[in-house]
């Protein structure tokens, strides 16, 4: 399978390379998921950091490397990040293209379809989404969009591996045959020629709404998408919360403390004898026992049921219909509805929210966004942390935690709206087809996430477990709480050692959480410790991000800004504690 391809770029030959390319949302992480199954890996292209996916495929007997090209609308003149990205992997050169077509959204589609036509490569059409767009009385003559199209066109359904072999093996057919000419517009604009093939190709019928459409009509009005959107959001805590608990408590934890952790330590302790080293290791803050228990005991079980949740809400396409609810609400903060997404992905990670914030249609926007996610949005294992410090103290301190959280991010949104010149355009966002995910598809995608969170998390959580291991034996830590216990001790009203968290804290947010697990606080302590690391400094790998997405003075605004705001707002929470209890003692 040699074939001929687009000499104007680089072309690896080792193995053949396909490039999978459409609009978003047409169901091409499906395809991909469907074709290459579990033998794909995710990477940022070179130079960027925009991820792509690429996997290997089995067509015609031979192997080939299939790649996830990031969802574009335009090629002629990208105006995003994965735009640009499309275009130059398409103009290094590929023995095929699959292009994925909506057939939902045919004409949309199409202008996309003939910018890559006009690149010279052999193309192959799926016509996905067929079985929808039957539902809806679409029908699409694929025998008269072939020849318009002078290329092949597959029928699909990609949720149901319907048309996906004959798609494969068409590819790898027309990689063989040298690409046709490059396909001249008959007129002028793409678009133009979109209408006129898609007036050509496609009929429309009678038909009545099924339940998933009309779900998703109702998903876009304030009733009932305002009650659908709490159910939905409450159901995601719940499963988050009520099945992160039960993972914990009945499986993983026995696990560690009752297996893992004595067997760990006597192995150690018979081989390094007692000293700072066997402390290190398996003492308090023991790298090999805490370096588990934390990361996989304590955070794994949330941090996998987050990702659950997430790729519910983005696989069934109902992320955006919560865009388009909450618009209203975030105009307020001078920032459109669509902003939703990355605010919900920093529920996850702050990292991929603050690139997420690249779709957004201003820069203004972006610094706003970045802003607050970094303030006050909780990620993934702090969350865990939150909820493995205070699920077992007090629900209602743990929803305080979350309240506060709201509370703030309205409140300084509402500040940044003032203080940031700049005006909010109206918001244009893609409403995808509501409909029901790909178990598949689904899988891999959880499984993709939560190993990628367990191999950027493990090493520097347990590297902060080690340097508390060391702060506590070298005697730095009690040095530096007497230091600052002026704050720490008088101001938040915590104990000395609380300081080993602002210390971890640096790292990785859940490091300024955890570390009190170990102390014995009251719940009101434990509830301002708890909002002190809300808001405190994003981790290391998050400012990372802001200064190469932004510039340092960004970044170091920011890291500022979230210092302050977490030593004033849990001080004057401890101090309007102290005060109401001490009015209750002289009452009573």
């Amino acid at each position: 399978m040699s074939g001929c391809h687009d000499a104007s770029g680089p072309l690896p030959m080792d193995k053949p390379r396909f490039l999978l390319m459409g609009n978003p949302n047409v169901g091409k992480s499906v395809i991909f998921s469907k074709l290459t199954g579990l033998n794909a890996h995710a990477a940022n292209y070179t130079g960027t950091t925009v991820s792509y996916t690429s996997g290997t495929v089995v067509a015609q007997g031979q192997q080939a490397v299939l790649i996830d090209v990031p969802g574009t609308y335009s090629l002629d003149s990208p105006s995003s990040p994965a735009e640009k990205i499309a275009a130059e992997m398409l103009a290094q050169g590929a023995n095929a293209v699959i292009f994925v077509l909506d057939a939902t959204n045919l004409e949309r589609n199409l202008n996309l379809a003939l910018q890559v036509a006009q690149r010279g490569l052999p193309v192959v059409y799926a016509l996905n989404l067929s079985d929808v767009a039957t539902q809806r009385g679409t029908v699409i003559d694929d025998k008269g969009l072939a020849k318009e199209l002078s290329a092949p066109v597959i029928t699909t359904v990609a949720t149901r591996n319907q048309g996906l072999r004959a798609l494969l093996e068409k590819t790898a057919q027309a990689a063989l045959d040298c690409p046709p000419e490059p396909l001249e517009p008959a007129y002028s604009q793409y678009w133009e020629q979109a209408a006129a093939i898609a007036a050509q190709v496609e009929k429309q019928q009678e038909y009545s709404p099924g339940f998933w459409e009309r779900m998703g009509d109702l998903t876009l009005k304030p009733w009932p998408g305002l009650p659908i959107a709490v159910l939905a959001l409450s159901a995601m805590l719940g499963l988050v919360v009520g099945g992160g608990k039960a993972l914990r408590s009945l499986l993983l934890l026995p696990l560690v403390n009752d297996l893992y952790a004595p067997w760990i330590s006597s192995l150690v302790s018979s081989v390094v004898p007692a000293g700072v080293l066997q402390n290190i290791l398996i003492g308090e803050y023991g790298a090999l026992i805490k370096g588990v228990e934390w990361p996989f005991a304590l955070i794994l079980p949330y941090v996998f049921l987050f990702y659950v949740a997430l790729s519910l809400l983005e696989d069934t396409g109902y992320m955006p219909r919560l865009g388009v609810l909450v618009d209203n609400l975030f105009r307020k903060m001078g920032i459109q509805g669509g902003n939703i997404v990355p605010f919900i992905m920093g529920y996850g990670c702050a990292v991929p929210a603050i690139l997420g914030t690249r779709a957004a249609t201003s820069q203004r926007e972006r610094l706003m966004v970045t802003t607050l996610v970094c303030l006050a949005v909780p990620c993934v294992a702090q969350t865990g942390a939150f909820i493995a410090l205070l699920g077992d103290h007090s629900l209602a301190a743990l929803l305080a935690v979350y309240l506060f959280s709201l509370v703030a991010i309205f409140t300084a949104g509402l500040v940044l709206n003032k203080m940031v010149r700049g005006e909010t355009p109206p918001m244009l966002m893609e409403i995808p087809n509501l409909l029901p995910p790909d178990g598949r598809a689904l899988a891999k995608k959880i499984w993709l996430r939560t190993r990628h969170f367990m191999l950027e998390a493990e090493i520097p959580m347990v590297l902060g477990i080690a340097i508390a291991a060391l702060l506590a034996e070298t005697g730095a830590l009690e040095s530096f709480g007497r230091f600052i216990a002026p704050l720490v001790t008088g101001w938040l009203g915590l104990p000395p050692e609380a300081t080993l968290g602002l210390i971890l804290g640096i790292i990785r947010r859940e490091l300024a959480v955890l570390p009190l697990l170990e102390l014995n606080l009251t719940t009101f302590q434990l509830f301002v410790g708890s909002i002190v690391a809300l808001f405190y400094l994003p981790c290391l790998s998050v400012l990372a991000v802001i200064i190469r997405e932004f510039n340092l003075k960004t970044a170091l605004a920011i890291a500022l800004f979230t210092i302050v705001a977490a030593f004033l707002v849990g001080g004057l929470i401890n101090q309007l504690g102290s005060l109401i209890s001490m009015l209750m003692e002289v009452v009573l």
